[in-house]
């Protein structure tokens, strides 16, 4: 039986989760000539988020970092919405990503605080499977607004977030500052080599989901159909989560060739039920690596091993672009992404 304190924390991402489809279609409102720069600058600002977001842990309360962090992304991606050359949106899209990973490494931490054992382990699967369930109506929300364009997502989103915050900042425990530490930090080895397994997923996962939208799209996909197929795969994704649990390396192979036959397929119709298999694949993988992390870290190293964990999906967002449009020019296929993401998966599993 969870917490209180972790049932109010799960809530607070599920309602900003509801709004939380900006992010997969920012490919989209970037276009073909901004998509690459606008992906890599939201990467980069996200990298020094997610850091700052720990490093801020040894000087303030998880609560304060999570009503900053929800808050401060809802503001921008208001800014983002009102934006309207290319300069103002990558400036807003920079101030997005300078925002959007601050709450992560404080999530965990507060995670980590009320639970032990089993208890943890499932918190961090549920958080996971919750995002997961929000991610169903978000595609919804998606599917009905986007053919008004991506703006009115951003706004749908922007108010998710403050609303979220205004959740935490009510419902959430002040908690403590835990105490800093004097010594200087090195990461363990086990904390390095979670760290390379994590940055391999956090690769593959990131570029099937900044592209699958761009690549249904240029596949000839009615505007509806990308928001609809985000749903079905959030839906659908928690039934094989039991079936996969404790066996990691089958479902990151499986993501793989689920993601290799997304790249290979021409066909609208194969390449969302591919999507839809890669999603249930990796249903397994809900929570995997923080809860690790939250297991093997001591108690006052878990801000630190967090804030270094989440260097994995630092690392991959501005990477991902990066390597998919090199991939794309050589290949010369739209689905680069989901080459990439193959090779990726195939090297967490190793």
């Amino acid at each position: 039986m969870l917490p209180r304190s972790a049932k109010a924390l799960l809530g607070i991402r599920v309602l900003n989760q509801i709004g939380a489809f900006a992010f997969s279609f920012l490919a989209v409102l970037a276009g073909p000539r901004l998509v690459t720069a606008v992906l890599t600058v939201f990467g980069a600002t996200a990298l020094v988020s997610r850091w700052a977001g720990g490093v801020l842990l040894d000087r303030a309360a998880p609560r304060t970092l999570v009503v900053l962090g929800l808050g401060a992304t809802g503001l921008a991606l208001l800014a983002l919405a009102a934006a309207r050359t290319p300069w103002q949106v990558l400036t807003a899209v920079a101030a997005t990503g300078l925002a959007f990973e601050i709450y992560e490494p404080a999530t965990s931490e507060l995670l980590a605080r009320v639970t032990e054992g089993q208890d943890r382990q499932d918190a961090y699967a549920l958080l996971g499977m919750a995002l997961a369930a929000a991610g169903a109506v978000s595609g919804l929300l998606a599917a009905v607004l986007l053919p008004f364009g991506v703006r009115p997502l951003l706004v749908a989103d922007a108010v998710t977030c403050l609303a979220a915050a205004a959740v935490a900042r009510t419902c959430l425990p002040r908690g403590s500052v835990p105490t800093r530490m004097t010594v200087r930090w090195r990461p363990p080895r086990r904390l390095v080599r979670l760290t390379a397994g994590a940055t391999a997923y956090a690769f593959g996962y990131l570029a099937i989901l900044m592209f699958t939208p761009f690549v249904l799209l240029q596949r000839g996909a009615p505007a509806w159909l990308p928001g609809l197929t985000l749903a079905a795969a959030a839906l659908l994704a928690p039934m094989a989560r039991r079936p996969l649990s404790g066996h990691p390396r089958p479902a990151l192979l499986a993501s793989g060739v689920f993601a290799l036959a997304m790249a290979v397929t021409p066909s609208v119709p194969l390449t969302v039920a591919a999507y839809v298999a890669w999603a249930m694949a990796g249903s397994a993988l809900l929570g995997y690596w923080p809860a690790l992390a939250a297991e093997d870290a001591p108690p006052l190293d878990r801000p630190r091993w967090f804030a270094f964990l989440g260097l994995s999906w630092g690392v991959a967002q501005p990477v991902v672009p990066v390597v998919v449009g090199a991939a794309g020019a050589l290949t010369g296929r739209t689905a680069a992404a989901s080459l990439a993401a193959a090779v990726a998966f195939a090297a967490a599993a190793w």
